[in-house]
C-alpha cells in the first residue's frame, strides 16, 4: 500500500533529496512531499515548524540539531541515521576574480581584502563567525564586513551582487544559478558537518518513513549524494 511521506530537510541535503525522490517513488509507489528546505532560524526554522505541530514524517538536519530534536522528544531516537558529510566552500559572481583560499594564509588574506562577505544563518555561518574568523585573529577587521543571509541561500545574495564573496555548505552553493564556485576551505580549517535523518515522533507513516531513510542511506543513493557536493556517510 502506498503512503505519503512529508520531509523537512535542511538546505545542505536538498539537492540530493530532490534528485533521489523520483527513484524512491517509482520503487515504492509512495509519494514524497518536501515541506521545507532550510534549517534557518526563527519562526520558519525546522525546529519551530515541528514545535508548532506541522505534519512531518522524516527530518533531515545537521546531526547536532537532530540530537536536540531527539532530546526534546520530537524525533525517535532509534531512527537516527547519518546520511552525508558536508564541507564549506566559497563562491563569487560569474566573471569575478577567484580569490585564493587554498591555504590558511591565503584564506586570511582573502577575508581581509574582501569588501563584503556573505554567510548563512545556519551551521556554516555559525562556524565562520564564532570559530574560524576569531581563530584567524581577524575578527575586528572582518566582522564589520559580514552579511548574514536568512531565508535564502548565500548564493542568491552573491548573484544579486550584495556581497563580493560568500561561504556556505558546498551542496548549497552548487545548485544556485548566477554564481561560480571557487573551492572548499583549506583542510586545516575545514568544518565537516554530518547530516542525519530521523523519523518524527508524530509521524503518520513511520514504516514508509523508515523505508525512505534506508534508501537515502543505501549505496543506491551514493551517486546522487556525491554529485551534489556531499560525501555519503556510510562510505566513510
Amino acid at each position: 500500500m502506498s503512503s505519503e511521506i512529508t520531509v523537512m530537510t535542511s538546505g545542505a541535503f536538498t539537492a540530493a533529496l530532490l534528485d533521489l525522490i523520483p527513484q524512491f517513488e517509482r520503487a515504492t509507489r509512495s509519494r514524497v512531499v518536501v515541506a521545507t528546505t532550510s534549517m534557518g532560524t526563527g519562526a520558519t526554522s525546522i525546529p519551530s515548524r515541528i514545535e508548532r505541530g506541522e505534519p512531518v514524517d522524516v527530518v533531515i538536519v545537521a546531526d547536532t540539531a537532530l540530537a536536540n530534536l531527539i532530546r526534546d522528544g520530537k524525533v525517535v531516537a532509534e531512527s537516527r541515521v547519518p546520511l552525508a558529510r558536508s564541507s564549506i566552500g566559497m563562491a563569487v559572481r560569474p566573471g569575478a576574480p577567484h580569490p585564493d583560499i587554498s591555504s590558511v594564509d591565503a584564506l586570511k588574506r582573502t577575508l581581509l581584502q574582501a569588501r563584503s562577505i556573505a554567510y548563512s544563518s545556519s551551521v556554516s555561518g555559525e562556524y565562520l563567525t564564532t570559530e574560524l574568523i576569531p581563530r584567524l585573529g581577524i575578527a575586528r577587521e572582518v566582522m564589520p564586513k559580514m552579511l548574514r543571509i536568512e531565508g535564502e541561500r548565500v548564493g542568491a545574495a552573491i548573484a544579486r551582487g550584495e556581497a563580493e564573496i560568500g561561504f556556505q555548505q558546498i551542496s548549497e552553493l552548487l545548485p544556485v544559478p548566477g554564481i561560480e564556485f571557487v573551492g572548499p576551505l583549506p583542510p586545516e580549517v575545514q568544518k565537516v558537518s554530518v547530516f542525519s535523518a530521523g523519523i518524527a515522533a508524530g509521524s503518520r507513516a513511520p514504516e514508509a518513513a523508515r523505508a525512505l531513510i534506508g534508501f537515502l542511506a543505501s549505496g543506491e543513493a551514493f551517486p546522487a549524494i556525491r554529485k551534489t557536493g556531499l560525501e555519503p556517510a556510510a562510505a566513510a
